[in-house]
This record gives C-alpha cells, structure tokens and sequence, in this order.
C-alpha cells in the first residue's frame, strides 16, 4: 500500500490517472499532454505500473496503459476500513 501512495504524491502521477480515467492512451498520447520529456513520462508510467496502479499492454508497435482498477478499490476499502466510516452500524 505505501508504493501506491509514493506512487500518488505526485502531481505528474495523478494527471496521468486523470487522463487514463478518460479511457486507454500510449506513452506517447499521454506525453502530448505534458512539457515534459517522453523519458520523464516512461518514469512516471513505470513507477505507476510498480505500484500496479496502471496496467500496460502491447498492441502492435504500440505499449497502451490503462488504469488497474482492482487498485483503486483495495484502496477506497482501506482508507474506508481506517477512517471507521465501514464500521458503522445502521
């Protein structure tokens, strides 16, 4: 769970979530939306997949990301298991 949120801290990272919310992109659609270098991007990306927040898969000549949903369930459950608010009875 820590290398997830590592993995969120930063902003490059989350924008990065934001845009494949919107649906599968390549290494190269996502570093259209940043001033930043490809090779920066592909940092990015890795530490993403290293916290298995982001799958990727290859298609042809092409690497395509998507978001590892299962993730981001494990982590709503947890922040909501620590927060108390899922101990609450009716």
């Amino acid at each position: 769970m820590n290398t997830v949120f590592k993995a969120l801290a930063d902003p490059t990272r989350r924008q990065i979530l934001d845009l494949l919310k919107k649906g599968d992109l390549t290494a190269g659609e996502i570093a259209d939306h940043f001033d930043i270098s490809k090779p920066s991007i592909s940092n990015h990306l890795n530490i993403l997949k290293s916290a298995d927040l982001v799958m990727s898969e290859k298609k042809g000549q092409y690497i395509v990301y998507s978001l590892n949903t299962t993730v981001f369930q494990d982590v709503i459950t947890w922040l909501i298991n620590v927060s108390g608010k899922g101990n609450e009875t009716p």
